[in-house]
């Protein structure tokens, strides 16, 4: 489905203009947003057209709702979403967390395996699934049978996505969970009551959701994930995209497929829709090309806004609508810097996350959150207090004096960007972990996973965490071997116990301890006894 781009490089688009300075998130119950037909759609993205409005129908008192792999990240939240709607839900999943602990607390039944009785007994309206449960999973199977719809995790996020008035997606490589939950502190720092859907647990909600209390289908702000184009069931009145990083190389083999995903994305969106965009990658301007080539005029339709530093330019030469100056670091390491909505200040902030890629995730939830009537004072206060969401440059707390610092980096450019902000904090040493995940993501950015790392010493590496691939020929020790045979200074460690029991001997007071991979975040509890994320560190 890849469209040659080379024909529409350069293209103007004139009537593509910026929002005005008082315009308002748009409403789908405005006669001037229009929703793309089921069939254009499905022609842009090749997928076949679901029934969106019979799945909202099950949304709702007196329906039931079996979810396979509960404890999931977003599958619990989403599942918390139905209970609040008055669905009847129940779940499985094999490895009891502390989301399935959570679930039982309100009431939603959990049991730890996978059988076919379990949908005998709840009888379903409908299964949700993730795409982690296989196409043999026996509560599957059994709802085939017996002619239950069962429906992909992110085929039901779209049809809550049609329950509301107002929908903010926010997409992008990197950054989604951060950007999304900054966004959401903003609005409700603003008095803003939205429903939030996270794809990170965050302390201020005690979960992965917020349920609004005031206004229930009226305002969701959700991220958007790319991984095997989930986002093409998704539909906002505003979209942000954060960056096109290359990731997820099992679904996207190349570059150009990730942006070409991301093209037809915004292609399906709705006409009098805002689209907001940054001028710091400039992989948006060959996305918007292939917006052009698969949707021709659609551009002109959408409501462009623009963000990023002062000095850049987006595509047509112009300077952001909203843009940052001035950055500079405090003697915390945090980041700091002034923000123009136009050319008017429009608030300064100061970040408790450090890195430049933090300010610009901060500035794609602040044009969301004022578009949707956030404030400039909101946005200072909701920003310098936020700490993060779970395993995004989370503070885990101390070990033997030094703190400890968890991060979900997994992708090259974040693991760089992660190591660039510690650097800026204060330690006596800092001392890099990291553990990769899936083996095809290390097989297809090998040298730049290298590269990254490369001036690290010592990095410290532990065996690819990886639960669904079955090729298992590269392993974290190539990427340590080849820093070391280019001078830098790797250390291999077969199981992250070995390399816990490493970092117990050589950590000490005033030292910073940065620790980053999915599983191996796991060792940070273990050094600093934090047993529970949702509670703050003192």
């Amino acid at each position: 489905m890849m469209i040659e781009t080379s024909n529409f490089e350069g293209v103007k688009h004139p009537n593509v203009t910026s929002i005005p300075a008082e315009a308002l998130l748009p409403r789908f119950s405005d006669p001037a947003i229009v929703r793309t037909p089921d069939d254009l759609a499905s022609s842009i993205t090749g997928l076949e057209v679901v029934d969106f409005e019979n799945i909202a129908e099950k949304i709702a008192p007196g329906k039931t709702i079996f979810f396979v792999g509960i404890g999931g990240i977003s599958m619990c939240g989403l599942a918390e979403f139905a209970h609040h709607e008055g669905v009847s839900c129940f779940g499985s999943d094999p490895h009891p967390n502390a989301r399935t602990t959570y679930l039982k607390t309100l009431g939603i039944p959990v049991i730890h395996h996978h059988t076919a009785e379990s949908i005998d007994c709840t009888n379903p309206d409908l299964v949700v699934f993730s795409k982690a449960v296989f196409d043999d999973n026996p509560e599957r199977l059994r709802a085939a049978e017996l002619g239950i719809p069962c429906v992909e995790r992110s085929i039901f996020l779209g049809a809550i996505n049609r329950l509301f008035d107002r929908v903010i997606n926010i997409s992008g490589t990197n950054g989604k969970s951060t950007c999304t939950a900054m966004c959401a502190l903003i609005m409700m720092e603003s008095g803003i009551d939205p429903t939030v859907h996270l794809g990170a647990e965050l302390i201020e909600f005690k979960t992965t959701v917020r349920l609004s209390e005031t206004k229930q289908r009226d305002l969701l702000l959700s991220e958007a994930c790319e991984f095997k184009r989930g986002f093409f069931h998704y539909r906002g009145t505003a979209t942000v995209v954060l960056n096109l990083v290359h990731d997820h190389i099992d679904c996207y083999k190349t570059h150009e497929d990730l942006i070409d995903a991301f093209a037809r994305f915004v292609a399906i969106q709705p006409v009098g829709s805002v689209l907001i965009l940054p001028t710091y990658d400039q992989d948006i301007n060959k996305m918007l090309d292939l917006v052009e080539a698969v949707r021709p005029g659609h551009l002109d339709k959408l409501e462009i806004i623009w963000f990023g530093e002062k000095n850049e330019t987006n595509r047509y030469g112009d300077k952001p609508d909203y843009y940052y100056t001035d950055l500079h670091y405090n003697n915390r390491g945090e980041p700091c810097c002034d923000v123009y909505k136009g050319d008017t200040i429009y608030t300064d902030i100061t970040l408790t996350v450090p890195g430049e890629f933090n300010i610009q995730n901060a500035m794609g939830a602040i044009v969301a959150a004022d578009l949707a009537g956030g404030t400039p004072e909101a946005a200072k206060a909701a920003l310098r207090s936020f700490s993060g969401a779970e395993g995004r440059f989370t503070r885990a707390g101390y070990y033997n004096g030094a703190e400890v610092i968890v991060d979900y980096a997994h992708h090259p450019s974040a693991v760089r960007v992660t190591i660039e902000a510690a650097r800026h904090l204060p330690a006596k040493r800092l001392w890099i972990c990291f553990q990769p995940l899936t083996h095809s993501r290390v097989r297809g950015f090998f040298d730049d996973f290298v590269d990254s790392m490369l001036d690290v010493r010592p990095i410290m590496m532990s065996e690819i965490y990886d639960d669904r691939e079955k090729d298992t020929t590269i392993s974290s020790k190539d990427i340590c071997d080849r820093i070391n045979e280019l001078g830098g200074q790797a250390e291999y460690y077969p199981t992250n116990e070995m390399l816990e029991k490493h970092l117990r001997r050589i950590v000490e007071p005033g030292d910073v301890l940065l620790i980053m991979g999915v599983d191996l975040r796991n060792v940070g509890d273990s050094l600093t006894g934090r047993t529970d994320h949702m509670k703050p560190i003192v």
